[in-house]
């Protein structure tokens, strides 16, 4: 799926901000790969959030199945309601 160029600013800006706050709190933020996520979701221990600003949200009509949806711009609000055993799939375009 390609991201017109007037999105790619903001989430270009967006995958910024979640790198640096993963930088900040010492963790480290793998990649991974569409198949690879194909394979392991429905899993117990994945759970995939959707991190995609509000506009950009509601506007696909691409939403994984079973993710969660979180505001991107809160992530103090809702990073520790999230158990640490468990791997976490951040997405936002």
């Amino acid at each position: 799926m390609r991201i017109p160029k007037t999105k790619k600013a903001p989430v270009f800006a967006l995958a910024l901000v979640l790198l640096f706050a993963f930088a900040a709190y010492g963790w480290e933020a793998p990649l991974i790969t569409r198949d690879d996520l194909k394979a392991t979701l429905g899993k117990p221990n994945l759970i995939v959030l959707d991190v995609r600003t509000d506009g950009d949200w509601a506007a696909s009509q691409w939403k994984i199945l079973g993710a969660v949806r979180e505001e991107p711009d809160r992530v103090q609000s809702w990073m520790n309601k999230y158990p640490k055993d468990k791997t976490l799939v951040l997405y936002c375009a």
